[in-house]
């Protein structure tokens, strides 16, 4: 597979296997310089895999995986994450702009060095996180929380941002908070964006394509290529109707479970 300058992610062959359990196999795919990736399937399929694979914290079982041209590895700068909003256990005595500050120098022992408030204050604005940044965590709603997290995860102003489900437990306010601040990075530093959901329809409009993993199988292309009951049939085997209902992406009833609500 040749890699351009404009290619952020590239797998060749890949596959991922735990025993005898095939995730998937066979993986080629190029990622561009600011595309937006929404990779789906149900549990156990292979989801949050894929993502620490790109994180370097899984290696692939065959294939070959590079990102901006050279293999993953841990705590690279190149990579921003955001994990699932989690709640913050009542004593921990961090602020907002504590846990964005990690994002800058959690990895360095001693004082802070160099413009490190004068950052952290960009971030908390580009974020919209002004008015609670300097409050206790433990104090924040799970959408603060998030919008905090984003703005750890662009500390270091990463050339791929991986999103692990940040919308799960969040209502629909904050769900279409959280991916504008995702997808507006993404068009003004044409950042790539892999972000992994059960709900495609909070960012249907936002992807370029679509990884669909289930049954050790997949299907990539755009999500009209993908989101598709011919092509959902074929992944699993079996029928699954995707029906549209005022712009929304709906499972029709006793079809497989892929997006939520169910939904594709």
């Amino acid at each position: 597979m040749t890699v351009t300058t404009d290619t952020v992610i590239s797998l060749s062959g890949a596959e991922l296997a735990f025993g005898d359990r095939i995730l998937w196999q066979g993986l080629d795919l190029e990622l561009g310089r600011g595309e937006f990736v929404a990779v789906l399937g149900p549990n156990g399929s292979g989801k949050t895999s894929f993502l620490r694979v790109l994180l370097g914290q899984q290696r692939l079982t065959a294939g070959t995986l590079l990102i901006e041209g050279r293999p993953p590895r841990r705590g690279s700068p190149l990579l921003g994450y955001i994990p699932q909003h989690r709640a913050v256990a009542p004593q921990t005595p961090l602020r907002g702009r504590d846990l964005i500050r990690l994002g800058l120098d959690g990895h360095r022992w001693g004082l802070p060095i160099g413009n490190l408030r004068r950052q952290v204050d960009e971030l908390v604005e580009a974020v919209g996180a002004t008015a609670f940044a300097d409050r206790p965590l433990a104090l924040l709603s799970g959408g603060e929380l998030q919008r905090l997290r984003v703005a750890q995860a662009l500390a270091t102003d990463p050339a791929l941002l991986l999103c692990d489900e940040p919308l799960l437990s969040l209502d629909l306010h904050h769900q279409k908070v959280v991916a504008g601040l995702v997808n507006d990075r993404r068009r003004s530093h044409d950042t790539t964006v892999v972000f992994v959901t059960h709900e495609i329809n909070p960012i249907l409009e936002m992807a370029d394509r679509v990884l669909y993993l289930a049954e050790g199988r997949f299907r990539f292309g755009t999500p009209a290529e993908v989101m598709t009951s011919a092509s959902l049939s074929g992944l699993y085997g079996s029928p699954v109707e995707v029906l549209h209902v005022n712009g929304r992406l709906v499972g029709a009833p006793g079809s497989h479970d892929h997006g939520g609500e169910p939904s594709a």
